[in-house]
């Protein structure tokens, strides 16, 4: 285990589970507005996004204000992420506590999507992502050309994370505050 990025984790993490769920709330609509306006998103047919638990931003008003979207969520299924069709009426919930699609939901490959909205414990402007340390991103990425956009709390905007060659940057950051487009990695870092 690395080290540095475990204790990482815990600090972003405690500082995100530190937020009241009425902030969380107003953080969620804030991002939700910023996003709903940017053309990129705009622009997108198919989506994979995320259903939110351990005071996460929530995404769920996005989904109302572009309906024009395929909304996608993730299942877990043993290492890897199965995409499907988000409907509030058909989630279930998984061993780690999130909800995610019933298995019996159609499946939609990856080179379907236009962009991922991809949750992180923290981010740097190199686009470095710190997650829970699964790698179900780091897997799953790869094997997509979807635009990567990382959704965090502002005070989830590190100035630099460690990341490993395996470790799957992203293209922007989106906070409730701003959009930022992630600035090429410094060779020198990595």
């Amino acid at each position: 285990m690395n080290v540095e990025k475990h204790e990482l984790r815990q600090r972003f993490c405690a500082l995100r589970d530190s937020q009241s769920p009425e902030d969380i709330a107003a953080a969620s609509q804030a991002l939700c507005q910023r996003l709903a306006g940017w053309p990129l998103l705009r622009q997108a047919r198919t989506v994979l996004a995320y259903i939110a638990f351990r005071n996460e931003l929530d995404l769920r008003p996005l989904f109302a204000r572009l309906p024009e979207i395929q909304w996608l969520a993730p299942r877990v299924v043993g290492r890897e992420m199965v995409l499907h069709p988000y409907d509030p009426d058909r989630l279930a919930p998984h061993r780690f506590g999130m909800l995610e699609p019933e298995a019996s939901l159609p499946q939609v490959g990856p080179e379907e999507v236009d962009i991922v909205l991809v949750p992180g414990v923290a981010f740097d402007r190199y686009g470095a992502r710190l997650g829970y340390g699964g790698g179900f991103y780091d897997r799953f990425l790869p094997g997509t050309s979807a635009l990567r956009v990382g959704i965090a709390l502002e005070s989830a905007v590190a100035e630099a994370l460690p990341c490993a060659e395996h470790d799957q940057r992203m293209d922007w950051i989106a906070t409730p505050e701003r959009l930022i487009r992630c600035l090429p990695p410094d060779p020198a870092c990595d």
